[in-house]
């Protein structure tokens, strides 16, 4: 047993006291710290898993960006990576095959083991051997294997020559670096292990958890990464409902509230004297998803058949109408999307625009009749479709009220609406070897995870995709690969059109709607940064 695991022995055994039955590591408030300078933040927002090798969420992801280092991350107001534990901007060799990385000197845990190369190499590892299905390990799909040179050199091997994408995906939720003493190889680790034994190394450590429920900060001094925390502590407090979200923030319970307010209630508290309404750039995307598997005329079905099965996808998308989506449903903090490529980034192409409905973004009954009627399906079709109002906010019944009537406005849909709660509803959507899921089409949201367009391609439609539904397209597959590695922006951009247009023919999901980041805080806190890092983090949050 080396140093390392000596030291993460004798902290485990000094905790179990600590640990609850309950699903958390239980403390009072924030564990000594001064309680007057705490920071007390509010959400709406689910934990999938503390572990990194687990979560692919933006609620997980909230605190794991709170906890764990990275290689690179963004600073504050800039889209730009920066060395975050990293010690240099790191190099390709020749051929750009291998991407070499030096770590800072005498990097450590909160538990006082070392951070070394070890630890890299560790941390990327398991998450491609876990695999999970809810996990970020699609991220990972051009990293061939990670090799720790010393303890402070770590090489990577990308199967894409001088891929642009790499360090983007260090930053992104493929890329915590957790302490190889604590964590499993090949399994995920529970929260109860990893809070009590300290292993965090971000600039902050968990020192109560409590999953949904609570969760709070102390400062970790011994960070030495690019974002150290100007506040002492904070604590996270999760809430049911956004109306309790909001009465929270008005009456000062809480400083700031961030995820998921609804429109009205952001329209309301912009009003308010009391409080101030933050807004940062946009990048989240509304969409619905189409199991491939289990969707009318899908391939499990007794009647599959994929001509029927397309039609059926592109009559859906004659029939929404997301201009109506945006005004009457979220009053304009959405914008309808026509491109799987938000606006703003390189490759945006309203090919969806172009391609259905009456060509200018609103629907049309006759071409969704017309589809259905050329591929010879009957209708009215009967369609199940899943939402979720926890996760992705109160509002989503209203969204998937109005989908409903839209649907069905022309005979031609007979809609069965349903909702689950998120943490059973990110299990039933996916497809896995064992399973092909449970709903046939379904809500989901994406939160970027880094300001690239490849993070609303390969994420979706890659092989071993995060959205699990049973789609490939091999065409498609390459053309991602291909597009990562080309340095020439203008080549790139034709490359991103490209694969749109071929996703606007299978549709495996469709865009609804792109948003912006909110927040809403006291008059007194200051420091609240919603910019192109796509994530709200503490440390730079203060008050009077």
């Amino acid at each position: 047993m080396n140093s390392k695991k000596i030291l993460a022995a004798a902290v485990s055994v000094a905790a179990i006291a600590s640990l609850t039955a309950c699903g958390g590591v239980k403390d009072d408030t924030a564990a000594g710290a001064d309680s007057g300078n705490a920071i007390t933040i509010g959400t709406t927002d689910k934990i999938t898993s503390l572990d990194p090798a687990g979560s692919y969420d933006n609620g997980s992801y909230a605190v794991q960006i709170q906890v764990f280092p990275f290689l690179y991350a963004q600073d504050y107001n800039t889209s730009e990576l920066s060395p975050d534990i990293a010690a240099d901007d790191g190099t390709w060799n020749d051929d750009g095959t291998e991407f070499t990385v030096k770590l800072k000197d005498g990097l450590k845990f909160a538990n006082g083991n070392d951070l070394t190369a070890s630890d890299v190499k560790f941390s990327y590892d398991r998450i491609k051997k876990i695999n999970d299905p809810n996990g970020p390990s699609s991220l990972l799909a051009n990293v061939e294997s990670v090799t720790a040179k010393d303890d402070t050199t770590v090489v990577f091997k990308d199967s894409v020559p001088f891929d642009v994408t790499l360090k983007q995906v260090m930053s992104s939720p493929a890329g915590p670096i957790v302490d190889e003493d604590t964590f499993d190889a090949d399994k995920l680790t529970d929260a109860d292990t990893i809070v009590s034994k300290k292993a965090f190394a971000g600039p902050y450590t968990l020192t109560a958890f409590k999953i949904n429920e609570s969760a709070a900060y102390a400062k970790n001094d011994s960070y030495k990464g690019l974002t150290p925390a100007k506040n002492s502590a904070v604590q996270v407090k999760y809430f049911a409902d956004a109306s309790n979200l909001k009465m929270a923030v008005q009456q000062g319970q809480i400083d700031v509230a961030n995820r998921s307010l609804s429109p009205t209630d952001i329209e309301d508290l912009s009003k308010d004297s009391k409080v101030k309404v933050v807004k940062g750039p946009g990048g989240e995307e509304r969409f619905i998803a189409f199991n491939f598997k289990i969707q009318p005329y899908g391939e499990s079905q007794p009647d599959a058949d994929a001509n029927k099965a397309k039609a059926v996808r592109q009559a859906v998308a004659n029939l929404i109408d997301r201009e109506e989506l945006s005004t009457k449903v979220y009053k304009g903090t959405y914008t309808p999307m026509y491109s799987f490529i938000p606006d703003g980034l390189a490759g945006h192409d309203d090919t969806l625009k172009s391609a259905y409905g009456d060509g200018n973004g609103k629907p049309s009954t006759e071409k969704a009749k017309k589809v259905l009627a050329d591929a010879g399906v009957t209708t009215p079709v009967d369609l199940k479709l899943q939402y979720n109002n926890d996760h992705y906010g109160s509002v989503s019944a209203d969204e998937y009220a109005a989908l409903k009537s839209q649907l069905e406005a022309g005979g031609l849909f007979k809609v069965d609406m349903q909702s689950t709660e998120w943490t059973q509803y990110n299990k039933d959507r996916v497809v896995t070897d064992d399973s092909d899921g449970v709903y046939p089409v379904y809500q989901l949201g994406w939160f970027p995870d880094y300001s690239d367009p490849d993070n609303y391609l390969s994420p979706f439609f890659r092989d071993g995709n995060f959205v699990n539904n049973g789609y490939s397209n091999k065409e498609v597959n390459d053309l991602i690969v291909k597009q990562a590695g080309e340095k020439d922006e203008s080549a790139r951009g034709d490359i991103l059109k490209q694969i749109q247009k071929l996703e606007t023919e299978d549709l495996s999901t469709i865009p609804l709607l792109q948003g912006a980041q909110v927040a809403v805080t006291g008059t007194s806190v200051k420091g609240v940064t919603l910019d192109a890092s796509f994530r709200f983090r503490y440390a730079s949050v203060t008050k009077g």
